[in-house]
């Protein structure tokens, strides 16, 4: 960003040129607060220390500059819809930057779908908990908004992650059925052959 120095930049590295206003009437653009709270999570401390998973995670170059980013944005599909969010590890898994080739727009619906919370999960493989009157090891799924669904109760965190692997997967699938007309075909693609981890 040679020649940029002088301008106010957006949490340290973001810059705006002004040619696409970031405000809409009194307003913030809804593009541009996704181009800025993508730089927030990947630069900001405050933001860092709530949410340490963007920790070593950081923004392409052209993607700094809110006009490219802007003009990115526009051309993708789902662009119109402003509750979609920004991707950045569907298409290339545990990804950590945010560039014009890797990032998709998504419904709120699927990224919640492969967004994992290590800090809720414990000592156990995702899906897995266990239970101590017995000590048997129970899987559960989450099923769209709020419903979960325990899967069966098991003798090992093994057996109990393979149930939860197999329901994920194919609750992925069918979501991804669901949307395969509105998606990206990239993400479409992604999410059809999406593997659940142990160690996710």
């Amino acid at each position: 960003m040679a020649g940029k120095a002088g301008s106010r930049l957006v949490h340290g590295v973001g810059y705006n040129d002004g040619k696409y206003s970031s405000k809409d009437g009194n307003k913030t653009a809804y593009i541009y607060g996704k181009w800025q709270r993508m730089l927030e999570r990947c630069y900001n401390d405050k933001s860092l220390i709530v949410k340490p998973t963007y920790i070593g995670c950081s923004v392409s170059d052209s993607f700094k500059e809110y006009t490219l980013f802007h003009e990115w944005y526009i051309t993708q599909i789902g662009s119109e819809y402003q509750d979609w969010q920004l991707d950045k590890d569907l298409l290339i898994r545990n990804n950590k930057v945010y560039s014009e080739e890797y990032c998709v727009l998504l419904p709120k619906d699927i990224n919640t779908l492969i967004i994992k919370n290590d800090a809720r999960r414990g000592d156990w493989p995702i899906g897995v908990s266990k239970h101590k009157r017995d000590g048997t090891y129970s899987a559960t799924c989450n099923y769209g908004k709020k419903i979960q669904k325990y899967l069966g109760s098991f003798d090992t965190p093994l057996q109990a992650f393979l149930c939860y692997k197999k329901a994920k997967e194919a609750y992925i699938k069918q979501v991804a059925e669901q949307y395969k007309s509105q998606i990206d075909p990239r993400a479409y693609k992604a999410l059809i052959e999406y593997e659940v981890h142990i160690t996710d």
